[in-house]
């Protein structure tokens, strides 16, 4: 070749069809004008939420975890002793008992309680009568105070003249001491926080059902596709953001039970009831371990991190089907 080398010419970008035009690319500027003033605004009311936030549970989750690696009664100042306190978590019976029992809780409660939950939403979605009642009624233990639930189902559960064995005596079964029993302390905490978390769990299930396109049940009726049909090829799939929202929160909140462990077991009897959250608590407030108490919080938090993890991943994400 001469001495003048022969450059290759850069293929020409692709035109766009006829009819259509290239989107332009985005610059990265900062909005202007009436854009900044708008996203301004925005900061502006949600400054105070993010304040408090920032305060209230920002603040305290920090120090939880630097308390976690710390030996902290509240009298004294926090010495720091590494991972002690997880080593003795691992020595600690009674917290692997309390790990024990809250799956065991979270299992039952979790997967009953959503399956209730949407047979009412689909009961009240279906054009039952009176259902404004019906849902009234089954959502007012979700917004009622936990402690007043709890001493109801105290007196339901007394072994003496208690309602559930009333009621059994009249078919001449002699009912247990329900929450003194190490069988069936359990269940009857179990069967109290089905009960309680069936209204949310309905009123999230109802709101996405009432969401649902009719066209799609139409055209499933034209080609003869029964209502059971219907159900798990349309329904199920379309209400996989609201199953993903409902699981996670359920599992949040039976992590996270406490209030009528207090009034209806205390943890007992032999610690069959004990929850992570109620073991905490005696760490932090009976025993003033706040640093072991932080440790114990702090798993709590990677646990309930793991699961959710997980959850998105078996369930493909929060995407629903189009």
């Amino acid at each position: 070749m001469g001495a003048t080398s022969v450059l290759k010419a850069r293929p020409a970008p692709p035109s766009a069809p006829a009819g259509r035009t290239v989107p332009k690319k985005r610059s990265g500027r900062a909005p202007t004008g009436p854009g900044r003033r708008r996203q301004r605004a925005g900061m502006l009311m949600v400054a105070p939420a993010l304040l408090h936030a920032s305060l209230w549970i920002g603040l305290p989750v920090l120090a939880s975890v630097v308390l976690a690696f710390t030996k902290y009664d509240v009298l004294t100042a926090p010495q720091f002793v590494g991972l002690d306190n997880f080593r003795d978590m691992l020595d600690d019976a009674v917290f692997r008992k309390s790990i024990v029992n809250t799956v065991v809780y979270t299992f039952f409660t979790v997967p009953f309680g959503m399956a209730l939950g949407l047979l009412v939403a689909l009961a009240l979605h279906t054009g039952l009568k009176s259902r404004g009642i019906f849902r009234t009624a089954v959502f007012i233990p979700q917004v009622t105070a936990t402690v007043a639930i709890a001493l109801v189902w105290l007196w339901i559960y007394n072994p003496g003249n208690g309602l559930l064995n009333t009621l059994l005596s009249f078919l001449g079964i002699d009912g247990p001491a329900w929450l003194s029993s190490t069988t069936w302390a359990m269940p009857s905490v179990i069967l109290v926080g089905i009960w309680q978390g069936i209204g949310m769990k309905m009123l999230i299930y109802l709101a996405a059902l009432q969401s649902l396109p009719k066209e799609l049940y139409e055209a499933a009726s034209v080609d003869g596709a029964s209502k059971v049909r219907q159900f798990f090829s349309i329904t199920l799939p379309l209400l996989k953001p609201a199953t993903f929202f409902v699981l996670i929160t359920s599992m949040i909140s039976a992590f996270q039970s406490f209030d009528q462990i207090y009034i209806l077991t205390d943890g007992g009897p032999g610690n069959s009831t004990t929850m992570m959250t109620f073991e905490i608590y005696k760490s932090a407030f009976r025993e003033f371990r706040i640093g072991y108490a932080s440790a114990q919080s702090l798993v709590l938090f990677v646990l309930l991190m793991g699961f959710t993890l997980v959850n998105r991943r078996i369930m493909g994400g929060t995407r629903g089907h189009n």
